[in-house]
């Protein structure tokens, strides 16, 4: 089957607005020395991926993969394959899992090649977090198997922010909070967060999710959260308790009504995702502790000095480990995965997820280069 390079850009200024455009693609005698062609073979796209798109500017996210002016492509996490190397140490058939556009194809320059992978050295691409830049080599992969491909693009980079928000909560004592608040509670980032609480055996805080009267039920059926109310529910918590807000949807409006509920009992306030995107505004002028964007990568660059080499993996290893657990149980498991292939699939998937009627009980998995196992 010959593959149409293509890529999926979207309207920085209005998301809805999104088109699939050709992409030029080198030939493999075109690569300069220390470039590598990849072909992206699957791609998950979650409410995590919204947020990409909602915080593009803020957060630099429509940097990784420059597009048109005024359009951006969406950062994605999945695995590719080398078509074509110019870089020693990075071999033709080889797989990579990594941060990739919306698109059948990347081509990289690949530095700081080692047994684990490399770095893409793209000039435009030095600003961000090295996190994002790195691709790991499939075969010397300990957490990898061909088998959990799906699982690993949905929930990995999700579960990474999970478990550092939880980490970073406890760092802090938890602000001296009774309680933490968790909006968007069906989404996966939120019930990785809720997961990692309810193992603390000396927790402190009290674990309640806010959600859709529509997930009510498969929130409360997780197990994880102490108490799961609606968000029309909200102004009946307990005002005179101390909480801290983990605030996934990215809800102006749900924000600016908790911290005026709230008031100076709100010890701590973070944006981490954009699901409700259109929403985004609100964030200024309200009582209590003042807004902010949770990033992980600090966290994660702070454990690094206080835990030594190999200690945030270990540690982040033993957590997945667990998690997959109730995620994928063979009765009644967290997540369902779903296949889409082609330009209708994913436009699909983009138009449902960004008008936030995805079930939270399916994964989606995406190509546009081939139909999916």
């Amino acid at each position: 089957m010959s593959i149409q390079p293509k890529e999926f850009i979207v309207n920085k200024s209005n998301l809805p607005d999104s088109r699939f455009v050709p992409l030029r693609v080198p030939e493999p005698a075109e690569l300069k020395d220390g470039q590598v062609l990849l072909q992206i073979d699957r791609f998950a796209f979650t409410s995590n991926n919204v947020t990409y798109a909602a915080f593009g500017k803020a957060m630099q996210y429509w940097n990784f993969f420059p597009a048109e002016e005024g359009w951006g492509n969406i950062p994605v996490w999945g695995f590719a394959d080398v078509l074509a190397s110019r870089a020693d140490g990075v071999n033709v058939g080889e797989r990579f899992y990594g941060y990739y556009p919306m698109a059948t194809h990347l081509t990289v320059n690949a530095t700081r090649v080692s047994d684990a992978g490399f770095t893409d050295g793209a000039e435009h691409r030095q600003a961000m977090h090295g996190l994002y830049n790195h691709y790991v080599r499939t075969t010397t992969d300990p957490g990898y198997t061909k088998e959990s491909e799906d699982v690993q693009v949905l929930l990995r980079p999700l579960f990474i922010t999970s478990f550092m928000i939880d980490d970073f909560l406890d760092d802090n004592q938890f602000f001296g909070a009774q309680s933490v608040l968790i909006s968007s509670a069906s989404s996966k980032t939120a019930y990785g967060l809720a997961f990692m609480l309810s193992l603390r055996k000396d927790k402190a805080c009290k674990v309640i999710g806010l959600t859709s009267a529509a997930n009510l039920e498969f929130v409360r059926n997780m197990g994880i959260y102490d108490e799961v109310i609606s968000y029309d529910q909200v102004t009946t918590l307990t005002a005179s308790q101390a909480v801290v807000y983990v605030d996934m949807a990215g809800n102006g409006q749900l924000r600016s009504q908790l911290h005026h509920h709230f008031g100076d009992n709100m010890k701590y306030s973070c944006a981490v995702g954009g699901t409700h995107w259109d929403e985004l505004s609100g964030a200024s002028d309200l009582p209590g502790a003042r807004p902010t964007l949770f990033f992980a990568p600090a966290q994660i660059k702070k454990r690094m000095t206080d835990w030594g080499p190999g200690g945030v993996q270990t540690r982040l290893a033993h957590a997945w480990q667990a998690f997959m657990q109730p995620v994928m149980a063979a009765e009644k498991p967290w997540m369902q995965v779903t296949h889409g292939y082609g330009e209708a699939d994913v436009r699909q998937v983009y138009e449902t997820m960004l008008g936030g009627s995805a079930r939270p009980d399916q994964g989606h998995v995406l190509s546009l280069c081939r139909k999916l196992d």
